[in-house]
């Protein structure tokens, strides 16, 4: 079973070939382990081909964080995914916009974290809870205080946090849902 699932594994990666290299390297190193015995090099291996293939899913994550507008800035935090195996398992994509009249937007996306199936609860029943809706290229966002939250294909929580909601629904609006829903499938 552990060589079906390495070789499976394995023939997935040449989607990405410079990566899929060294992690279909360090996957075939840990089959080399395991069939030697050296059962702990074989889970240390696994490990790292695990950290590499989630490096990937967060950079093709963080794909979607749209452009910033003309006369704007952004900063992407290349940190955000470091707390995400304190908060379940999961990957974050983050970055901050500043308008050129120095206003500041933090855009947040979670995707397949645990956390993530509590928001949703929040965002369904928005308008129950007194929150304000509005709808961003067919997906619906609820509105509370200087944030607006989303959920993608019930898995990825999307958050703005800025001074003017409607500006951040403009930066959501560059947002590419469809192609978001289809994410790490």
């Amino acid at each position: 079973m552990f060589r079906q699932t390495l070789f499976a594994l394995t023939l997935a990666l040449p989607a990405c070939p410079a990566a899929a290299d060294e992690i279909s390297d360090t996957l075939g190193s840990a089959l080399e382990a395991y069939e030697a015995g050296d059962i702990q090099y074989a889970l240390e291996e696994l490990d790292f081909a695990r950290a590499k293939l989630l490096e990937l899913k967060t950079d093709a994550l963080g794909a979607f964080l749209p452009e910033p507008p003309e006369g704007w800035s952004r900063t992407v935090n290349t940190e955000a995914n470091a707390a995400m195996a304190m908060m379940g398992g999961g990957v974050a994509a983050e970055a901050d916009y500043q308008t050129g009249t120095g206003d500041s937007y933090r855009l947040q996306i979670l995707a397949d974290n645990p956390m993530v199936a509590g928001m949703a609860a929040m965002v369904s029943n928005a308008g129950a809870m007194g929150l304000k809706t509005e709808r961003v290229n067919r997906q619906r966002f609820a509105i509370q205080d200087q944030q607006v939250m989303g959920l993608i294909a019930n898995r990825i929580f999307v958050q703005v946090d800025g001074p003017d909601t409607a500006t951040a629904l403009t930066l959501l609006e560059a947002m590419d849902f469809d192609g978001m829903a289809d994410f790490g499938q």
